[in-house]
């Protein structure tokens, strides 16, 4: 018995980092267990079962978890602020409006045109939307009860995958379909040389959208990790001297959450600049 007692308040000082951080068919809903009306948690099950995606499609799981809630809830609040500040844009934005055109100007002047020319207008509005998306969903995940959906690996996944597909379409347009695959080796070289160069270059070009993914997902599940073991060695010292220094670094490390929020996205759309620049203009 003294065994058991021991395993199980060994189990209670436990903090589960790990669960935090991954996905799961429910969401935690604060304030609802003072009235008894959940158990904190509302089962995102039934909202799969009445849109009819319980069941893989294609062997593809497309049921509704916490990430895919908090990835719709981050893109309506996107969208809306677009509309309720571009709706009827003034001759002088203010507020809001005025800090979004600035990051519109900003990524338009000193990202997309210096690295692309003017050729990249066309490619603005991907870009923007790239970077914004990215950005809400890293903000978003900040806050309480939310979860980070770039922490997930299958949307950093889905976000390069986006990136390569679009990369792969601006060297095929600028350069022909067979002009575009030509041009992953110089020209002129010997045969031999050819077997070596081309598998080479066929995985450097499948390297570019693994490190979008790669990158994006470390960084931001990185920092949540960290600041949950930071609190959680309250949980796991039971130490009142341990709580203001866990207290001060967890906030510490929040606030350089939020500029790495901001870094990470306009890394991202940087990057996909880059590599779409590269493919539609190789001889640069």
């Amino acid at each position: 018995m003294a065994g058991e007692a021991s395993a199980a308040e060994g189990a209670d000082n436990q903090v589960d980092v790990i669960g935090h951080v991954l996905d799961h068919d429910s969401m935690e809903v604060p304030f609802v267990n003072a009235h008894h009306i959940f158990d904190g948690h509302i089962d995102l099950r039934g909202l799969s079962d009445a849109l009819g995606l319980a069941e893989p499609i294609f062997g593809v799981d497309m049921s509704i978890t916490r990430h895919v809630m908090v990835m719709w809830l981050a893109s309506g609040l996107l969208v809306l602020t677009m509309l309720a500040c571009f709706r009827r844009p003034a001759l002088v934005p203010s507020g809001l409006a005025n800090l979004l055109e600035t990051i519109v100007l900003f990524l338009r002047d000193e990202v997309v045109l210096p690295v692309m020319g003017e050729g990249g207008r066309a490619y603005l509005p991907f870009l923007l939307t790239v970077f914004f998306f990215i950005l809400y969903c890293n903000l978003f995940g900040l806050l309480p009860y939310s979860a980070t959906v770039t922490g997930n690996i299958s949307v950093t996944a889905a976000l390069a995958l986006i990136s390569f597909a679009v990369t792969q379409g601006a060297g095929i347009l600028n350069n022909g379909f067979f002009g575009h695959w030509k041009n992953l080796v110089p020209s002129g070289l010997p045969a031999p040389l050819l077997i070596i160069l081309v598998p080479i270059e066929i995985i450097g070009m499948l390297a570019k959208p693994f490190a979008l993914c790669i990158r994006l997902f470390a960084n931001m599940i990185a920092g949540h990790v960290a600041i949950l073991v930071f609190l959680g060695m309250i949980i796991m010292l039971k130490s009142y001297w341990v709580a203001p220094a866990s207290v001060a670094l967890a906030a510490a490390l929040y606030l350089l959450e939020i500029f790495i929020a901001c870094i990470q996205a306009f890394i991202f759309t940087l990057l996909t600049a880059l590599f779409v620049n590269m493919a539609a203009h190789p001889e640069h």
